[in-house]
């Protein structure tokens, strides 16, 4: 798998959202993205981390960003974990880890001395154009905005 790196074309993607509509790169042609990765809805660092974008979206909106989350979890997941925190954004649910291995965020963790395969807390920056201006590996779930915008 190819590790992305800033520069490069942001892979293109379709997926269907919390709603069951299908998502693809292309539909946000001309404008800049803000794609993150998350291991796993309504756990408390997911939750810290997309509730901080959330409380921050107008930001977003303000410096001309729209906002993507992406995790392998089906779309009654995602739905639920947006509706109980009213997330502006739309949800990706990518149970087949299609986009998830396109930008080579499935790895293998260690947790408590446990090794198991899973989602990396990564960010993507994308521009007008589909290029990649930025990726946020080290992500602090609490302050992402700040991480992104600053």
């Amino acid at each position: 798998m190819k590790l992305l790196k800033i520069g490069d074309n942001a892979p293109d993607f379709e997926c269907a959202d919390n709603n069951g509509d299908i998502i693809k790169l292309t539909d946000y042609k001309g404008k800049k993205l803000v794609i993150f990765f998350y291991p796993k809805a309504n756990t408390p660092g997911c939750t810290a981390q997309a509730c901080n974008l959330s409380d921050n979206y107008q930001k977003f909106i303000s410096s001309g960003y729209d906002v993507l989350g992406v995790s392998a979890d089906d779309k009654n997941k995602q739905s639920n974990f947006k509706k109980k925190f009213n997330f502006p954004y739309k949800l990706l649910c990518d149970v087949e880890k299609k986009i998830i291995n396109s930008y080579g965020v499935w790895s293998l963790k260690k947790f408590m001395g446990r090794e198991y395969m899973g989602i990396l807390r990564t960010t993507f920056i994308i521009d007008e154009k589909g290029v990649i201006t930025n990726i946020i590996d080290k992500v602090k779930t609490k302050h992402h905005t700040s991480q992104i915008l600053d």
